[in-house]
């Protein structure tokens, strides 16, 4: 059992790492899906608290993103150019699969008339955010100093769960410079990135472990909205076609199919996830 958790992790690691290099999707939301977010941000509050433990039971995690993100910069272009549409409805589906489970988080603590109102209310602000911000953020050079705010932002896109940064970066330009830096390892991207993530995190983990605490059911039901908005956002559907550059017409003939299918595949293996980390959740540490 405890290989088959370890595998697990790594896992969803891979799976959280992709939400830091795919636009529209959320490393934090997914964490959130797959029950690492709380403790996550637990132990990032509380470094000095069974330090040992948490940072074994996060080794595997870690090493799932760090490999998912190297691996998504070096296959992105080719998938993205070739089988964007594809991919999107797979992803999607996988979040769509995962959503029961971050329903029942929601309402681990129970739920009020007042959480359905937060998750209707930022579902549509965050569908709105969304698309309007594309439309805001204008193209800033890729320095040192500006690779350090790219860290923070993706930092940010895991501790405010349904954030993706990734938009924000492909928005103001310097997401395909951030790929590349990964797929070729590149220090003078890395290093800063990593820099100003480590300091977002260090910085804020101690408000969101409060939030989680005293607001657990207001937060989720929060970061469900935004997850269903993102989600939508990515979707290869009408209302998106200017957003995401692709055309009516690749839906004609096999092509829906396939976007089915892999819609379908994405949904069972999200709700497979959900179901073995009932299976397999340790203590949130909390």
């Amino acid at each position: 059992m405890k290989s088959t958790d370890w595998i697990l992790r790594v896992v969803k690691g891979m799976f959280i790492g992709t939400g830091f290099i795919l636009p529209g999707v959320s490393g934090g939301a997914l964490a959130a899906i797959f029950g690492i977010y709380e403790r996550l941000i637990g132990f990032l509050a509380n470094l000095t608290k069974d330090f040992i433990k948490n940072l074994l039971y996060f080794v595997p995690v870690g090493i799932g993103a760090f490999v998912s993100v190297v691996l998504c910069s070096v296959a992105l272009t080719y998938f993205f150019d070739f089988y964007m549409v594809e991919i999107l409805w797979f992803f999607a589906g996988c979040i769509i699969g995962t959503l029961p489970a971050l329903w029942a988080q929601a309402g681990e603590h129970g739920r009020k008339p007042f959480h359905y109102g937060v998750l209707i209310i930022s579902a549509v602000a965050g569908y709105i955010f969304l698309f309007l911000i594309k439309n805001i953020a204008a193209e800033i050079p890729a320095n040192f100093v500006t690779w350090i705010i790219a860290g923070a932002i993706m930092a940010l896109g895991f501790l405010v769960p349904g954030l993706s940064p990734s938009n924000f970066l492909l928005y103001m330009g310097m997401y395909d410079k951030m790929t590349a830096g990964f797929k070729a390892l590149d220090f003078g991207v890395l290093v800063p990135i990593g820099i100003g993530g480590l300091v977002c995190v260090l910085a804020l983990s101690k408000f969101f472990e409060w939030l989680i605490k005293k607001y657990h059911a207001g937060l989720f039901h929060f970061i469900l909205g935004i997850v269903t908005a993102s989600t939508i956002m990515i979707l290869p559907l009408p209302i998106n076609f200017d957003y995401l550059d692709i055309t009516y017409t690749y839906f004609a003939g096999a092509g829906t199919a396939i976007c089915a299918i892999a819609a379908v595949l994405g949904i069972a293996l999200g709700w497979w996830m959900s179901r073995l980390e009932e299976k397999y959740k340790p203590d949130k540490g909390f």
